[in-house]
């Protein structure tokens, strides 16, 4: 069986962002504080910075690929 995968909600993923980017706390302690691996709060700080709020929304199971090759089959 595959493992289970924990999802959050935006507001959770907002105050990772939060303690990083306004607070000025580096990866290691958010990982600390929130208990969460650094790869998702790296991910979910450069996901902030090229997109805003709407980068932190869920994203799983959608690809930009995907919805590229669709609109291009659309034509």
């Amino acid at each position: 069986m595959g493992d289970i995968r924990k999802t959050y909600d935006i507001d959770y993923k907002r105050k990772a962002v939060a303690m990083f980017l306004e607070e000025g706390h580096g990866y290691k302690t958010v990982v600390k504080a929130l208990d969460i691996n650094d790869k998702m709060v790296r991910r979910w700080v450069t996901h902030y910075e090229k997109e805003g709020i709407e980068g932190l929304k869920k994203k799983r199971g959608t690809t930009t690929w995907t919805k590229e090759r669709q609109a291009e089959k659309a034509h």
